[in-house]
């Protein structure tokens, strides 16, 4: 039974003040040491002693407790798709023969007598001196890239000097081929990477994409890219398999010079066999390096249905080239892309809904935009009809046509440029076509979300609907 009735109550107001009590709590913006909440407390009439608080806190189911990193942000709808995308896609590469490797950059290393995180057993009393302050200043870095590769269960880790940067991290990969996984893999043709969204291999990341194309035309490579989704960075299995080995392997150890560093990194083992390479990249890789729309444009990149902005090859050629050099005029035309329709531009994987249902939909708006054209046209006669309908110039999209084009393009999937070559006008007419028919779409409750897949030119679109691209698939 407690002595003081109200001490309980009041010990839990100060250290849980969100919750309990009150948010003005004087403790609220301080350590909640045990003799700071005794001091509290006598301040507030309840004399208590440090180790009776300490008691009180176990009894309430309290304890010392760090900061614990498991708040990951906001859940992508499309997150667990895509984890099990990526999962069948190693699949297949692994399947295959062909290498599938995990990639990242750590976080940037001091090089000289700086404190190291950690402990490790020394003789009592001769802990290693460091230095009093972690001031960079002059102070060497080392950028530590890694790769890897899965299925064996090797690590390769290159020591850049210079800049985290988009070159540095395919020339990493690139040395990481040459020397190993060319040997390992003597038949691959393709390699698949996996890699968080953001940093130098991020997905928004123009130079990477160019970087690994011009990868894939030095070793004929098809290369293909599944970054995780956002706020699931710490799931890449580098994180884990490699990088947390090297972490445990130099803790409390400082880094004084690149050799140690390498050597420390080489000597990185694990119970399940893991086997680590490390070499020193002195090359230099400056920042600030633009990658035009032209560029991105001429790219040999095929996005893939399922989230094309995630999901990606980089061929060692551009697809309509690698269709027609070396063959025949026959063969050539027989890997052209299929001829662009109406009918192929109401594919499901265009529209975002099946082909009934944009059926249905296309019928239940035909009539209000017969009205909508008429009070267009009235208005820029000033009178009414003078002759029955069908008399007169014959309009440049049908209704049909009108809602098509606009769902594209509420889809993103193109430019208006683009979306006129398609249908045979103007942009000029596309922008009025999407600006009458928007509204009644809204009106009828159709929202559109943006699709992830972007076309640049027709064969772009053709590629992307052709039938017989079976190694890229939809999982949902």
């Amino acid at each position: 039974m407690d002595l003081d009735p109200g001490l309980r109550s009041a010990l839990l107001a100060l250290v849980e003040p969100d919750e309990r009590g009150d948010p003005m709590s004087p403790l609220r913006w301080t350590t909640k040491s045990t003799r700071k909440l005794a001091a509290e407390l006598t301040r507030q009439g309840h004399r208590v002693s440090a180790d009776t608080v300490a008691g009180l806190l176990r009894e309430e189911g309290f304890s010392l407790q760090g900061n614990a990193k498991t708040i990951e942000g906001a859940q992508h709808p499309d997150r667990d798709a895509q984890f099990r995308y990526l999962n069948e896609q190693a699949r297949d590469h692994r399947d295959a023969g062909d290498p599938v490797i995990s990639v990242d950059s750590k976080k940037k290393e001091l090089i000289g007598d700086y404190k190291s995180a950690g402990r490790e057993w020394r003789p009592v009393g001769q802990p290693v001196r460091v230095k009093t302050h972690d001031f960079p200043g002059q102070a060497e870095k080392a950028i530590p890239y890694g790769i890897y590769d899965m299925a064996a269960n090797t690590g390769w880790v290159s020591i850049g000097t210079d800049h985290d940067t988009v070159a540095f991290a395919v020339a990493s990969i690139r040395r990481w081929w040459q020397a190993v996984g060319r040997y390992d893999y003597p038949h691959a043709r393709r390699l698949l990477i996996t890699a968080d969204g953001g940093g130098s291999n991020g997905y928004r990341t123009r130079g990477w994409k160019t970087q690994l194309a011009d990868l894939a035309a030095e070793t004929g490579l098809e290369i293909t890219v599944c970054h995780l989704p956002p706020g699931t960075s710490k799931w890449n299995k580098i994180e884990h398999r490699l990088f947390s080995h090297i972490t445990m392997n130099w803790r409390g150890r400082p880094l004084t010079s690149h050799e140690v560093m390498l050597q420390t990194i080489a000597a990185t083992t694990s119970r399940t066999g893991l086997t680590v390479h490390a070499e020193l990249d002195s090359g230099e890789y400056p920042t600030g390096i633009r990658v035009s729309d032209d560029e991105i444009a001429a790219l040999p990149i095929t996005r893939h249905r399922f989230h094309g902005d995630w999901n990606y090859t980089l061929h060692p050629q551009h697809p309509m080239d690698a269709a027609t050099t070396g063959s025949t005029p026959d063969e050539a035309l027989a890997h052209r892309p299929a001829r662009l329709t109406r009918r192929s531009l109401q594919d499901p994987e265009l529209t975002g809904m099946t082909r009934r249902q944009l059926s249905e939909l296309i019928e239940s708006l035909t009539s209000a935009m017969e009205v909508q054209r008429e009070q267009v046209l009235r208005t820029r006669r000033g009178h009414e009809r003078l002759v029955a309908p069908g008399a007169g110039a014959k309009a440049k999209l049908t209704s049909a046509d009108r809602v098509l084009v606009t769902m594209l393009h509420l889809r993103k999937l193109a430019t208006m440029d683009l979306l006129g070559q398609l249908f045979n006008t103007t942009a000029m007419t596309i922008s009025r076509a999407v600006k009458d028919v928007r509204p009644l779409l809204e009106a009828h409750g159709v929202h559109l979300p943006a699709s992830t897949a972007r076309f640049r030119t027709r064969e772009d679109v053709a590629r992307f609907l052709d039938p017989d691209k079976t190694k890229i698939k939809p999982t949902c």
